[in-house]
Parts: structure tokens; sequence; C-alpha cells
């Protein structure tokens, strides 16, 4: 729920469209609160919009919920699903991520599935037990517009950002639990990105250290020099 007032979130938006020039072939991605997401998209240009979250249904009396096909009516290429603040105060389970994750597909978005562990658990066991809940009766082809991101929750309720050494355990186990339920082929090709206190200063090394293929920029992309020097870093690494 930010940036509070539209003056603002359309000035943050602005500057992504700057930075968004100097990106070279990195891929930006912003997913505003659903009532900018609309105007946002009219005028991303470069920049491809996604929703926040979706309804795993099409449509019906669920009162202040957003389906994923008005996100794709709007404008919105993509939707973050599964994020940990949302399983943490929402009680969204695996079961419902996976409902969430096949309604997005239908209405042709490309889901961000958000995986990871809270302090003192298991990082295997939780991170396997989520892929397994959450892309469950998920086809091969289907698999081809997913994208994971790891985001360990106590990275994400703080400021302490995981080690590029602990990022890259975590992506290489993803690797291996897909390889497990489909095939090495498509392990390889399935996008796997980092969230959890992504800042300029980190976010090269869970590019180059970590083998990540994105970044899940939470705090920091509510700082335009900040959010700035985080492409400006990935795009030149």
């Amino acid at each position: 729920m930010n940036p509070k007032t539209g003056q603002e979130a359309a000035g943050l938006f602005s500057a992504f469209k700057e930075s968004a020039r100097l990106a070279g072939e990195t891929e930006i991605i912003v997913c505003p609160p659903f009532l900018w997401l609309k105007e946002f998209a009219k005028e991303a240009h470069s920049i491809k919009i996604g929703g926040q979250n979706c309804h795993w249904e099409a449509g019906g009396a669920f009162t202040g919920e957003i389906s994923a096909q008005m996100l794709s009516a709007a404008g919105a290429d993509y939707v973050i699903l599964g994020h940990s603040e949302r399983r943490h105060f929402l009680g969204e389970t695996d079961d419902i991520v996976n409902s969430k994750i096949k309604a997005a597909l239908k209405a042709k978005l490309h889901p961000i599935l958000c995986v990871g562990e809270k302090k003192g658990e298991e990082m295997h066991i939780i991170l396997e037990t989520q892929l397994a809940s959450a892309l469950k009766s998920l086809s091969i082809n289907q698999m081809k517009d997913l994208i994971i991101a790891y985001e360990p929750v106590w990275a994400v309720f703080s400021d302490e950002a995981s080690s590029p050494d602990s990022a890259l355990s975590a992506n290489l186990f993803i690797k291996k639990i897909l390889t497990k339920l489909y095939s090495r082929f498509l392990a390889d090709r399935t996008p796997v990105i980092y969230g959890g206190s992504v800042n300029a200063k980190n976010a090269v090394d869970y590019i180059l250290k970590s083998q990540m293929q994105g970044l899940l920029v939470g705090g920091a992309s509510l700082k335009s020099e900040e959010f700035s020097k985080i492409i400006q870093s990935v795009s030149r690494s």
C-alpha cells in the first residue's frame, strides 16, 4: 500500500520510465497498487506492468478482490502471487496460491511465484513443500510462463538481506526441485529471481554471485534514486 497518493505514484513512475531508457536489455516490471495500474499501463512504453495479487475465481461475489481477467484487461502482463506478506498477514496457503496461479495463467498473465522460509525454518524443506504444492497439476507448457521469486521471509521483514552464497544455495535447490517435478530442461529455462532487502549495494551480487536472473525489489523501489541505481548496476553487469 505504497505510495499513499496518486501524485507520489506518478512521480515514481515517471522516474522509472527515465531509468528504463538506460536499462539496455534488462526487463523492468512495475507492480503498482491496483488503483493506478491501468493509468500506468497506458504510458508504460518499455516497462512491463503487473498486479500485486489476484483472486482465484474469474468473477463473482468477492467484495474487494481483483480477478486475473481484470488485471489483464487493465493492461497487466504479470502478477505477484504468494508473496510472504500475504502468506504471513492474510493467511494464504500453498493451495490458495496454486489456484491463483491457474487463474492467472488462464488470463494469459505471467505469475511471479514467491517462495521462502521464515527465521528458524529449514530452507530446503520449506522450498520443496511450497513448490510442490503451488505447482500442483501445472503442465510443462504452463510452466513456461512462470517466474519463481526466492524471498526469505526473515529478509523481507528486516534490513538483513540473504548472503549471495545462501541465495545461490536456494537458487540451485529450486532448480533441483523443478528438475525433480518436471525436467532439467525446464529447470534451466525457468527464471529464478531474488527478493528480500535488495538495494543498490547488493543487487549485482545476486545476479553475478547467486546466479539469479532478476530481482524482486521491495522498499528500495519507493526511492527513485535508489531504484535507478539498481537498474543501472544490474544492466551494466
